[in-house]
C-alpha cells in the first residue's frame, strides 16, 4: 500500500473522531484534505494540510486545529516525531521501523510492486506515432512512439485496460503524392529515362523498392497510361508496402500496437456521415463565413459560405470547416469520425500523442470529442518537442535513404532499442531534448541508461555471489523475507528504503498525470542512492553488503539489494527494457 495512502486513512480516521466528540459543527468535506510527501526532506516524511482547509468548519484557527490534530497523529505507533509549520502544516516523522516494515512487501511481490487497481479497469485508448504512410519512421516519431507506448505500459500497471492504436492517415492528398512517387519510380524501374525526381514528390531511395516491387508484379502495362487508370492500384501497393516497413520500424523499437484503423476504411463505411449526423441533431453544424486570421488575409481571399462545426462552443478560438468547397470532406471532418469511431468502442477516455507540428489542433480536437461525448475530460492531447540528434555534440548529417531525415532504423541500428526508449523519456514529453549518439552508449555516470542498468547488475552480483561468501548455499527469497530488518540503521540504508518503498506513490502519480518521465526520474534517484551506499561499503568495511562475519545482518542488507533489483526490474519493464544481470 501506499505511504501516502496508509496516513491518508489515518487522518480521515482521526477527523471522523472529532466529528463524534463535537470538534466540527458539521461533518467537513475531506476531498479537500492532502497527505503528501515534503518536498524538503527537513521537514519529514509526511505533511498534512488538513488544518489549513478545515479550519472553517471548526470555527476555529488553522493552528487551533492543527494541535488537536496532531495530539492524535502523535499518538499512532509509526510516528516519530510531529510538529506545526507555518499557518497550519502538519509534518510527521516517522520511526525506521516503519520503514523497514515494508521491505516486506516488495519481497513480497517481487517485479509486481506498484501494481494496482487505481484505473479500475475503465477502458483507454492510446493512440501515438500514426505518421502519414509516406516514407520510414524518422527520429521525432521515435520521442511519440516511445512515450505512447511506456505511457499504455504504465496505465496498465495501476489497473486500466489499454489499448494501443495506430491511425494510418490513408485518406489525403499526401497519399496520392505518394502513388506518384511510386509511378516515378515505377517507370525508372521499367528502364525508362525519367530524369530528375519532379518537385512535390518524395524524394527518398525507399520509393526505389516500391518501384521494382510494381514493375515486377504488374510489367509495363501502366507505363504512359493516364494516371486515372492506376493511382488507385499504385496508392494501394504503396501505403501497405510503407505500412510494413512501419511495422517492422515499430517492432525493432520493441512496440506493436495492438489495433490499425484506416482513415480511408472509415470513410468508405460512412462513419464521417455519421458523425456528421450526430453532431447536426445536436444542432452543432450551420452553414456560416469564417473571416480570416487577423493580419493573414491571403490576395485570393473571398468570402464564401462553408458547412461549420461550432467548435467555439467546447473552447475552441473559432469554428471549423467540415467541408471543402468541392463538397469533400475536411481532415478534420475525417479525425472526428474516427474519434466518433473510438467513442463507439467503448473508450472511456482516449490519449492522443502528437507532434509538436500539431499544437494547433489541439483546441479542435479536443472541442470535436467533447462534442461527441458530452464530456470535456475524454481526451487527452500530449505534444512530444523536437529531438536535435547529434554526435559528439556535433549535428548528424540528414539521411540518403530517407530524402530528408534520420530514420528511426538508423538509431536503433547505432544505439540499440532500449538506449533510444529510456533516453527519450529523460526529458518531459514537451520539452525539446538532445540526443548525442556518442554520450548515451558511454559507461558512465553521466548515461542514464547505463548508470541505472548499472546498478540493477550490481544487485545481481551482490546475490550472486553472497552465497559462497557466506558459505549459505539456501539464501532463498524467503530467508530475505524473514530478515532481521531492524538491522538497517544506516542513514545510508534508511535513505533507500524510503525511496524503494515509494515506487507505488510514483508509479500512480506518474499515471494520474499520464507523464511517463517521472518514472525515468525516479529510477535515476534509486540508481544514485544504491550506487551511494555501494561505494559507502567499498570505503568502510562495516557498511559491505556481504560480511561473512555478521550473517543477520547481511541477509537483511541482501533484501534490500532484493528489493531495489526488483524495483529497478519493474521500472524497466514499463519501460519495455530487458534489466541486465551482467555488463560486458
Amino acid at each position: 500500500m501506499q505511504i501516502k495512502k496508509i496516513f491518508q486513512d489515518h487522518v480521515i480516521n482521526i477527523i471522523s473522531s472529532l466529528v463524534n466528540d463535537g470538534v466540527f459543527v458539521s461533518r467537513p468535506d475531506i476531498s479537500r484534505v492532502v497527505v503528501d510527501t515534503p518536498r524538503d526532506t527537513s521537514h519529514g516524511d509526511i505533511a498534512i494540510n488538513a488544518a489549513m482547509v478545515l479550519s472553517k468548519d471548526a470555527r476555529m484557527a488553522p493552528r487551533e486545529l492543527a494541535e488537536i490534530i496532531q495530539s492524535k497523529l502523535s499518538e499512532l505507533g509509526d510516528v516519530q516525531k510531529s510538529e506545526i509549520a507555518g499557518p497550519g502544516f502538519i509534518n510527521l516523522s516517522l520511526k525506521a521501523d516503519f520503514w523497514q516494515r515494508q521491505l516486506t512487501e516488495v519481497l513480497k511481490y517481487k517485479t509486481n510492486y506498484g501494481d494496482s487497481n487505481f484505473g479500475e479497469s475503465k477502458k483507454v485508448n492510446v493512440e501515438y506515432v500514426s505518421a502519414n504512410p509516406t516514407g520510414p519512421l524518422h527520429v521525432a516519431h521515435a520521442r511519440g512512439a516511445v512515450t505512447g507506448d511506456v505511457l499504455a505500459n504504465l496505465l496498465r500497471k495501476v489497473g486500466y485496460d489499454v489499448t494501443t492504436e495506430y491511425y494510418i492517415n490513408d485518406a489525403g492528398n499526401q497519399v496520392d503524392v505518394l502513388a506518384r512517387s511510386a509511378y516515378f519510380r515505377y517507370c525508372e524501374a521499367l528502364g525508362h529515362d525519367v530524369g530528375e525526381i519532379p518537385d512535390g514528390l518524395y524524394p527518398g531511395d525507399y520509393m526505389i523498392e516500391v518501384g521494382h516491387c510494381l514493375a515486377s508484379e504488374e510489367g509495363d502495362k501502366w507505363y504512359g497510361v493516364d494516371e486515372v487508370e492506376w493511382i488507385k492500384l499504385f496508392r494501394e501497393v504503396t501505403v501497405e508496402m510503407m505500412m510494413k516497413t512501419v511495422r517492422s520500424d515499430l517492432a525493432a523499437l520493441g512496440i506493436k500496437q495492438d489495433i490499425f484503423t484506416s482513415e480511408r476504411a472509415l470513410v468508405d463505411a460512412g462513419i464521417v456521415n455519421d458523425v456528421f449526423n450526430d453532431l447536426n441533431s445536436k444542432e452543432l453544424i450551420y452553414k456560416g463565413v469564417l473571416e480570416p486570421p487577423k493580419g493573414m488575409k491571403p490576395d485570393d481571399w473571398e468570402r464564401r459560405e462553408q458547412t461549420l462545426f461550432k467548435s467555439t462552443s467546447f473552447g475552441d478560438d473559432i469554428d471549423r470547416p467540415l467541408k471543402k468547397s468541392d463538397g469533400s470532406w475536411t481532415y478534420f471532418a475525417n479525425d472526428i469520425a474516427y474519434h466518433y469511431d473510438k467513442h463507439r468502442r467503448g473508450y472511456e477516455f482516449m490519449i492522443n500523442i502528437f507532434g509538436a507540428d500539431h499544437s494547433g489542433y489541439v483546441k479542435r480536437m479536443k472541442a470535436a470529442v467533447s462534442a461527441i461525448t458530452g464530456r470535456s475530460d475524454t481526451l487527452n492531447i500530449k505534444l512530444c518537442q523536437i529531438v536535435h540528434l547529434k554526435k559528439g555534440g556535433k549535428p548528424i548529417r540528414m539521411s540518403k535513404r530517407s530524402g530528408n531525415f534520420i530514420t528511426l532504423r538508423d538509431l536503433i541500428d547505432e544505439v540499440g532499442k532500449d538506449v533510444v526508449r529510456f533516453i527519450m523519456l529523460t526529458r518531459k514529453n514537451d520539452t525539446q531534448m538532445e540526443f548525442d549518439l556518442k554520450k548515451v552508449v558511454d559507461h558512465s555516470r553521466d548515461n542514464p541508461v547505463f548508470y541505472l542498468q548499472y546498478a540493477h547488475a550490481r544487485c545481481c552480483s551482490v546475490l550472486r555471489n553472497a552465497p559462497e561468501i557466506l558459505g549459505n548455499p539456501k539464501l532463498t527469497l524467503n530467508l530475505l523475507h524473514d530478515a532481521d530488518f531492524s538491522k538497517l540503521d544506516d542513514p545510508g540504508e534508511l535513505d533507500l528504503i524510503r525511496q524503494v518503498v515509494s515506487w507505488p506513490q510514483v508509479v500512480e502519480a506518474a499515471a494520474e498525470v499520464q507523464e511517463p518521465h517521472r518514472l525515468a526520474y525516479y529510477l535515476n534517484d534509486l540508481a544514485e542512492l544504491f550506487h551511494a551506499l555501494w561505494n559507502k561499503g567499498r570505503d568502510n568495511s562495516s557498511l559491505r553488503f556481504v560480511n561473512s562475519e555478521n550473517p543477520d545482518l547481511t541477509v537483511a542488507r541482501l533484501a534490500l539489494v532484493q528489493a531495489v533489483a526488483f524495483v529497478i526490474a519493474s521500472g524497466l519493464n514499463v519501460f519495455g527494457i530487458e534489466p541486465v544481470e551482467e555488463l560486458r
